[in-house]
C-alpha cells in the first residue's frame, strides 16, 4: 500500500501542469535586491583585486580542472550531486526527485534573474580581456549574483533536508560547484559569495512552504528507497 501511495505521489509530481511546477519563492519574498549589497564598480581596487584573484587561478588551472569546470559549467541539474549520491542518483531512477530540481531551478531563475537584471554587473573577461575563460561567455551584464552557484546551493540544501547525514559531502560539493565558477573564468569572487546568501534566503522562506515540504516527502521517501539509506529521523 505504502509503495502504491509513493508511485501515485511521484504521478501526480510528473504530471501536474507547467504552473504548479513553477518555483516556490518569488522575489517578492525573498527580496534580493535588499539582502544583497550593490557589487563592486568596474576598475574600483575592490573589482581589480577580484580580477588579480582570477588570474591567480587562471594560471594554476590545470586540463582537469577545466574540464571538471566545464562540465559543471553545462549541469544546471540537481543530479550535479551524483558524486554524493553515486551511480544510481539519476533521473531515471528518481523522477521525483527530477522534479523538485526542475522547480528549484526554477526558483533560482526567477530569484538571481531580479538581482541580475536590478545590478547590471559585468562579466569579468568583458573588463579585463586578458582574462581567457574556458566556459561559455556571455555579452549581457549579469554576472551578479552567480545564477549556477545559486542554483547548486539551492538544490544541495534541499537534498540536505531529505538526506541529512550528507550535510558535509553535500556542502562540499556545492562550494566546489561555485569555485568551478572562478575556474571558469566566468563570475568574480563576490557573485559566488552573493549567490550563496539569495540561496540561503530563498531556501529559509521555501521550508516553510507546504508544496515545498510536499514535494521533499516524496522526493526524500524515493531517494532513500532507491539509494537504501536508512530511515531518516
Amino acid at each position: 500500500m505504502k509503495k502504491t501511495a509513493a508511485i501515485l505521489s511521484v504521478l501526480a509530481l510528473l504530471c501536474a501542469p507547467a504552473a504548479a511546477r513553477e518555483g516556490f519563492v518569488t522575489p517578492e519574498q525573498s527580496h534580493p535586491l535588499e539582502i544583497l549589497a550593490t557589487p563592486p564598480a568596474p576598475h574600483s581596487p575592490k573589482s581589480d583585486a577580484e580580477l588579480a584573484e582570477l588570474h591567480r587561478i587562471e594560471d594554476a588551472r590545470t586540463a582537469e580542472q577545466a574540464a571538471r569546470a566545464k562540465a559543471d559549467d553545462e549541469n544546471q541539474t540537481i543530479f550535479l550531486y551524483h558524486t554524493v549520491f553515486g551511480e544510481k542518483f539519476t533521473k531515471e531512477n528518481l523522477p521525483a526527485v527530477e522534479a523538485l530540481g526542475a522547480r528549484l531551478k526554477a526558483d533560482e531563475s526567477a530569484n538571481t534573474g531580479a538581482a541580475k537584471d536590478a545590478f547590471h554587473r559585468i562579466r569579468p573577461y568583458n573588463v579585463d580581456k586578458t582574462l581567457h575563460p574556458v566556459c561559455k561567455t556571455k555579452a549581457k551584464d549579469d554576472s551578479y549574483p552567480s545564477g549556477h552557484t545559486t542554483v547548486g546551493y539551492l538544490m544541495g540544501l534541499a537534498l540536505i533536508d531529505i538526506a541529512p547525514e550528507r550535510r558535509d559531502e553535500i556542502l562540499a560539493r556545492a562550494d566546489d560547484y561555485g569555485n568551478n565558477r572562478l575556474v571558469c573564468g566566468v563570475h568574480f569572487p563576490s557573485d559566488v559569495a552573493a549567490a550563496r546568501l539569495v540561496a540561503y534566503a530563498v531556501h529559509a522562506i521555501m521550508e516553510l512552504d507546504p508544496a515545498y515540504r510536499k514535494d521533499i516527502e516524496a522526493a526524500r521517501t524515493e531517494l532513500r528507497n532507491a539509494l537504501g539509506l536508512a530511515r531518516a529521523n
